[in-house]
């Protein structure tokens, strides 16, 4: 296996990053009202998230800058936050679609979940950190180790903040594998060996427990990342699934550390409003422990969408959207009221 740094153009380290300019696009006071536009346009089409397209959410004048913000999550950094949309003037419902309709702009919903969340919940659902099928998403007041999700692209909108805490973590993967392949070129290629995953109990009915893949892919010039190191590890308290040798958990355990080593790792707050997207390929993302207070209503809210990029024409068939699987077989538009 030849096992070589790729993508070089799309690593970074966090010092080139520093500058939170470099990757917030501020949406103009003309930006802003043609969402509000777009918005009522939706409405009067379908109250129904699952009937609007791009097509049902127009943008002539956003569109060309999303279609470059797209460009530059699969070309380029990975990573950007837009800002600029006001939950003082957009009720939820309407920030929710408003968030859906520039989604539609950047990719094709995914669903996230076996319940076919296309439009999901991050936010604290009573899940144990110790259940053996919660999932990050339902987790709450804990911090995220830096992973990716399972799509080419993760948004996630902010609809309300806790009560302290929770900052927004990414870390550039393109970089972490390109050190690790010239430092520890034996630790690289274990990790691009599959590895078992655990399903967290969302696989079909009948179906195995786990799944295989490999932390890296090597496909048409692209470096492909799928690392989740919690459910690699959770994978083992599966009798069949495969065992985890020691060379795969001592690269496993360099790259949480290279993660955490914050040489690479950019911490940002979301304010209500903001939306972030992520190239789930090319980008860690995680957040910092936090605390609710419900009390004042200070519950950390924020809304996921899975998407399909259009500027990503070829992928490794296992990262493909699978339409025909038992996730996609019920479309769903989550309306998870945390407070």
């Amino acid at each position: 296996m030849d096992i070589t740094p790729l993508e070089s153009a799309c690593e970074w380290a966090a010092a080139d990053m520093a500058d939170p300019a470099v990757w917030t696009y501020a949406l103009s006071t003309a930006d802003i009202e043609e969402v509000a536009a777009a918005v009522a346009h939706a409405q009067a089409r379908s109250r129904d998230f699952l009937e609007i397209g791009a097509a049902e959410f127009p943008l002539p004048g956003l569109a060309p800058r999303l279609k470059r913000i797209e460009a530059e999550l699969i070309n380029g950094r990975g990573f950007a936050v837009i800002r600029g949309l006001d939950p003082q003037r957009f009720d939820r419902d309407a920030l929710c679609l408003a968030y859906w309709g520039i989604g539609a702009h950047l990719g094709r919903p995914w669903p996230q979940n076996h319940k076919g969340h296309l439009l999901g919940d991050v936010t604290d659902q009573g899940k144990a950190p110790d259940d053996p099928t919660a999932r990050g998403n339902e987790l709450g007041q804990i911090g995220l180790e830096l992973h990716c999700d399972g799509s080419d692209l993760v948004g996630l909108l902010c609809l309300a903040q806790g009560a302290r805490g929770g900052a927004s973590l990414v870390c550039n993967s393109v970089a972490l594998h390109n050190v690790l392949v010239r430092e520890r070129p034996d630790l690289a290629a274990e990790l691009y060996k599959p590895q078992p995953y655990d399903m967290r109990g969302e696989q079909a009915p009948g179906a195995r427990s786990w799944y295989e893949l490999p932390v890296f892919t090597h496909h048409a010039g692209r470096l492909f990342v799928r690392l989740i190191g919690a459910y690699i590890h959770a994978s083992q308290r599966h009798a069949d699934a495969p065992r985890l040798t020691p060379r795969a958990i001592e690269a496993l355990a360099w790259m949480k550390a290279a993660a955490d080593s914050g040489r690479w790792t950019v911490v940002m707050d979301f304010q209500p409003g903001d939306m972030q997207f992520i190239n789930n390929y090319h980008v860690l993302h995680g957040r910092l422990p936090y605390e609710d207070d419900r009390a004042a209503g200070k519950v950390r809210h924020l809304k996921r969408l899975w998407l399909e990029t259009r500027t990503l024409t070829d992928r490794p068939a296992y990262f493909r959207n699978n339409l025909s699987g038992h996730w996609a077989r019920n479309k769903v538009i989550s309306r998870l009221d945390a407070a």
